[in-house]
């Protein structure tokens, strides 16, 4: 695409892709448990959403937490603990499965009938930026109205997709400077 950023940074300007910025605010709308998985709390919070249904413990193993109930039922007990390596399956897990689950509610909220949801860009950090380097670069607010697309790509994991569908369907209807909001500061979400 034409406005694509090739050499970000190089005079010093701070920010993070606008895909990554709307994967966090998702991230935060989808609720996860706030605990973290090392603590007991937030390794049960956790267990306990895998494995509450069948339908729950099928998605867990298709996610990658690939033990036995057996083990699992001793973990849940506090008989043994998991390895570091199957705490970070569980998260993993835990937010694949989260993500999938909340993506319709998401969509629905989002979309809102076809109305659709105001987004805030925030500009690019441009403070380390030497005075005649630096752009004209403002706070922008856009109406979304197409989410489809970038929910199924951060429900997925997808980032390849998840970055096309945020540009063509969210930063290219900023007009003919969209390629200034590629990197942002931060997203903010009115949903």
């Amino acid at each position: 695409m034409p406005e694509r950023n090739i050499d970000f940074g190089k005079y010093g300007a701070r920010g993070i892709k606008g895909y990554e910025a709307a994967a966090r605010q998702l991230d935060a709308l989808a609720n996860f448990v706030t605990t973290p998985v090392t603590q007991r709390r937030g390794m049960l919070a956790r267990l306990h959403y895998l494995t509450r249904t069948e339908h729950a413990r099928q998605a867990a193993r298709e996610a990658g937490l690939t033990v036995t109930d057996r083990t699992l039922k001793a973990w849940l007990d506090g008989r043994r603990s998991p390895s570091k390596k199957n705490l970070e399956r569980i998260e993993t897990a835990y937010r694949t499965v989260r993500r999938h689950n909340v993506a319709r509610y998401l969509l629905a909220r989002l979309n809102r009938q076809g109305r659709g949801t105001r987004v805030e860009f925030h500009p690019l950090n441009q403070s380390q930026v030497d005075r005649p380097r630096q752009r004209e670069v403002s706070f922008r607010t856009l109406n979304v109205r197409r989410w489809d697309r970038i929910i199924d790509a951060w429900a997925s994991g997808d980032e390849q997709a998840l970055d096309d569908a945020w540009i063509n369907d969210a930063v290219v209807d900023l007009g003919s400077e969209w390629g200034q909001y590629e990197y942002v500061t931060t997203i903010g979400f009115a949903a």
